[in-house]
C-alpha cells in the first residue's frame, strides 16, 4: 500500500513537471492581452500540493508565477513591463492555492492513514485484528519456515462479562498488555475472537506444546487464567485453516480436560493433548 501510494505521489510529479513545461511554451507562444492562458498554471500547482502537502504546494504556486513572468518577458505579443502590484497579487495567489491544497491534501492523508489503523485493529485491546492477523499467517507460510500458532482462551470470560460488560473489557486490554509485553521481536499477537487470542513465533526446533505451556504459567501468574491449543506449520497443516483447525482442537480438548466447558462432567475422562 506504501509503495503504489509513493508511486502515485511520483507519478503526479512528473505529470506537473511536464504541465509547467507545456503550459509555459503555449504561454509564449500563443498567449496575448485577455487569452489566459496563465491560468492553467493552477494545474500543477494543485497536482504538486495535493501529492506532497502544504510547503512543497507554496513552493509550486511560487515557480508558476516565476514562469508566468518569464512568460511574460519572453512573449512578443505581451507588454514587457512587469508591473509590481500584479506580480505580487499573482504570486500571492498561487502561492495560496498550493497552500490551501496542501493542507487539504495533507489531512486527508491523515484522515485515511487513521482509518486504515483503526480497520487494522481491534476496538476494545488495540491489537491487531483477524484481517491483519491472516495476512500474517499468510507471509510466514510464503516464506516457508517452521513456525508455531498459538490460539488462546480467557477462561471464565462469559462469566466475567455476565458480572459487567466493563470488567470483561478490562481482562481482555489486561491479557493484551500481558501478551505484548510477553512476545519476542519476531512474535506476532492478535484478538481473533471474542475471547480468543492468537501468537504467531517461530518454532525454533522446540516442541509447541512447550512455548503454549510457558505462556500459559507467565500469564497464570500475572493473575490472568487463559488455555492455549497449538499447531505447527508443517506438521499440523499447510495452510491457515488447517492450522487454525489443529490449534483450535488442541484448545477445546484442553478445556474440557479441565473442566472449563459447561457440558464436561468428568474433566478426568480425558486426556490431556500430546
Amino acid at each position: 500500500m506504501a509503495v503504489e501510494s509513493a508511486r502515485h505521489r511520483i507519478t503526479l510529479l512528473a505529470l506537473a513537471a511536464v504541465l509547467y513545461a507545456v503550459i509555459t511554451s503555449i504561454f509564449i507562444r500563443f498567449e496575448h492581452p485577455g487569452l489566459g492562458i496563465g491560468h492553467f498554471f493552477y494545474i500543477p500547482i494543485v497536482l504538486v500540493a495535493f501529492s506532497t502537502g502544504p510547503m512543497l504546494g507554496a513552493a509550486a504556486g511560487a515557480l508558476a508565477a516565476v514562469l508566468y513572468n518569464a512568460g511574460i518577458l519572453a512573449n512578443p505579443r505581451l507588454p514587457s513591463a512587469l508591473e509590481v502590484e500584479q506580480t505580487l497579487i499573482r504570486l500571492l495567489t498561487f502561492v495560496s492555492i498550493g497552500v490551501l491544497i496542501g493542507i487539504f491534501a495533507r489531512r486527508n492523508r491523515n484522515l485515511v492513514a487513521e482509518l486504515s489503523r483503526l480497520a487494522d485493529r481491534d476496538s476494545v485491546t488495540g491489537l491487531p485484528n483477524t484481517r491483519v492477523f491472516q495476512s500474517a499467517i499468510e507471509r510466514r507460510l510464503e516464506a516457508g519456515s517452521g513456525f508455531v500458532l498459538l490460539v488462546g482462551d480467557i477462561d471464565e470470560l462469559r462469566r466475567i462479562n455476565r458480572e459487567s460488560r466493563e470488567a470483561g473489557d478490562d481482562a481482555l486490554r489486561r491479557l493484551a498488555d500481558l501478551l505484548i509485553a510477553a512476545k519476542r521481536p519476531d512474535d506476532e499477537v492478535a484478538r481473533v475472537g471474542a475471547d480468543e487470542f492468537a501468537v504467531l513465533a517461530g518454532l525454533d526446533g522446540a516442541d509447541a506444546r512447550a512455548p503454549a505451556l510457558a505462556l500459559e504459567n507467565r500469564l497464570r501468574l500475572a493473575g490472568e487464567q487463559v488455555t492455549f491449543g497449538w499447531a505447527t506449520y508443517p506438521q499440523d497443516g499447510e495452510n491457515a485453516l488447517a492450522l487454525y483447525r489443529a490449534a483450535d482442537e488442541r484448545l477445546y480438548a484442553r478445556k474440557m480436560a479441565r473442566g472449563l466447558r459447561h457440558d464436561v462432567q468428568d474433566e478426568a475422562a480425558l486426556p490431556l493433548p500430546a
